[in-house]
């Protein structure tokens, strides 16, 4: 399959690269800064860029059967409206390309998650994550009433472990302390997406 992967060069971008890689998937890759993408592979196209420039993100469109994004703002806690700005964007580009599938990383907490969130999880996401949360949500409302064939991914509190491959998946769980999930899980979840639709128009939330 052909897919453009952004934000790939954050953590779990780079991950989701990796392992579509790993999948033989021909994997697009729109970034600001080409010296980030450490990998060289045959099946890879790397388009130097800003996802805010809608001439660039229809030239990495051109030709894909797919889009995961992972894009965020790294360990920044102001958010400068980044998702809702480039989501609005993608979501002009993908209909003008007719491409209509999109797996897209939130977080847990964001959107309609928050009435899942135990009290500690909703103080931390009210406060210190208020302003990349309240854009993710932003975001997630422009994604929910498109014409997209949408999957909304929310894990957990993200680690750095390796994968496991037993993880839990589901629109709704009961939260309890603050769960975690590693970010190759996540990735590997994202990218099982593409060949299945039983999430389709739907967000799940991932936790161990």
């Amino acid at each position: 399959m052909k897919i453009l992967i952004l934000g790939a060069t954050g953590p779990t971008g780079q991950l989701l690269l990796k392992q579509a890689l790993e999948q033989h998937h021909h994997v697009t890759v729109l970034v600001r800064n080409p010296s980030k993408i450490s990998i060289t592979h045959e099946k890879l196209t790397i388009i130097t860029g800003d996802v805010l420039d809608k001439n660039i993100v229809l030239k990495a469109l051109a030709g894909q059967d797919a889009v995961i994004s992972a894009l965020g703002k790294g360990q920044s806690l102001i958010s400068s409206d980044l998702i809702t700005r480039a989501v609005t964007l993608l979501i002009s580009a993908m209909n003008e390309l007719q491409i209509k599938r999109l797996i897209f990383l939130s977080g847990f907490g964001a959107g309609e998650t928050i009435m899942q969130a135990n009290l500690l999880q909703k103080f931390i996401f009210k406060t210190f994550l208020n302003s990349i949360y309240r854009d993710k949500t932003k975001a997630e409302k422009l994604l929910r009433s498109s014409n997209l064939d949408w999957t909304l991914v929310y894990p957990v509190k993200l680690n750095n472990k390796p994968a496991t491959g037993n993880y839990k998946a589901g629109e709704r769980f009961t939260m309890k302390g603050t769960p975690e999930i590693s970010r190759a899980d996540v990735a590997h979840f994202m990218l099982t997406q593409l060949s299945s639709d039983i999430y389709l128009k739907k967000g799940v939330v991932l936790m161990d």
